[in-house]
């Protein structure tokens, strides 16, 4: 398997666990019951992934990187998200508001822990920093003076490297600390916010938003990109009272448009050009 076919593979995997974790999410609202699900889907990719590693040979040093830097750890991030949703979820106490904001507290406080364990290599991770990646990221040359994982030993040697792990927890704490904000959020809050924003419906053509969320999404507007693609689309769809459907089929359609790929895109830029034109005059 060359490099070119590996990646395709690694990159249908990720789309079709991403597109099965959306639907998941979009027929069961019972947030354990998704969790469980999700995590049979995502255990079944990852030993898939494992099964392509297997089959490929890394051309070299930057290609292995690559793979245990950016490929790998998102994997395993919604695994390790989802079993903490379904920890904190399945143990959450029948409580008032306020010991259920304490309880939801508490769990945000606790991945201070994490920040604080790791917060070197987090700061080398976030700067993108590349001059210790041959010892992050390269299997079988741990340098034991590093700071390495408790649960480094269990780790599978061909399938790990010393830090690519890390990479994956930080990925899901961001996550779980933002579903956390969001539970903290009271009803009453929520009712006023409600209450005090008129009622917006979405009326231009369903694909237009479509190629719109995906332009912001690619944009990492939404929570400095630390969210889930399906989120920002239910988002949507709550906020402006629409079904968007399978959105990853009309993408295709929209790629495959022989002119103007991006038209909706251009109409706005175009009206606004034109709006601030006229204003200029």
């Amino acid at each position: 398997m060359n490099q070119q076919h590996f990646r395709k593979k690694t990159d249908l995997l990720w789309k079709n666990l991403t597109a099965s974790i959306d639907q998941i999410n979009r027929k069961e609202s019972d947030i354990v019951l998704r969790s469980e699900e999700i995590l049979m889907k995502t255990d079944a990719a990852i030993r898939s992934l494992k099964d392509l590693l297997r089959q490929y040979r890394f051309l070299d040093w930057s290609d292995e990187i690559f793979f245990f830097r950016n490929i790998k750890p998102k994997f395993i991030a919604i695994y390790i998200y989802y079993s903490k949703v379904l920890a904190i979820e399945s143990s959450r106490p029948h409580a008032d508001p306020p010991t259920l904001k304490t309880y939801y507290e508490n769990e945000r406080t606790s991945l201070l822990y994490f920040y604080n364990e790791h917060k070197e290599f987090i700061s080398y991770y976030r700067r993108k920093a590349a001059y210790l990646d041959k010892k992050y990221f390269i299997r079988f040359k741990f340098d034991f003076k590093l700071k390495l994982s408790p649960e480094f030993y269990s780790y599978d040697e061909s399938f790990s490297t010393s830090h690519d792990h890390i990479v994956a927890q930080i990925i899901a704490n961001d996550f779980l600390n933002q579903y956390l904000t969001d539970q903290l959020s009271t009803p009453e809050e929520v009712r006023n916010v409600i209450s005090q924003t008129p009622k917006l419906e979405w009326t231009a053509p369903k694909v237009a938003l479509i190629e719109l969320l995906f332009a912001l999404y690619q944009t990492k507007c939404f929570n400095g990109g630390h969210t889930d693609l399906a989120e920002v689309f239910r988002w949507a769809e709550n906020s402006l009272n629409v079904n968007l459907g399978n959105y990853h089929k009309t993408l295709g359609e929209i790629r495959l448009r022989k002119s103007d790929q991006t038209k909706f895109l251009s109409l706005l830029q175009k009206n606004l050009s034109q709006f601030l034109d006229d204003m200029n005059r």
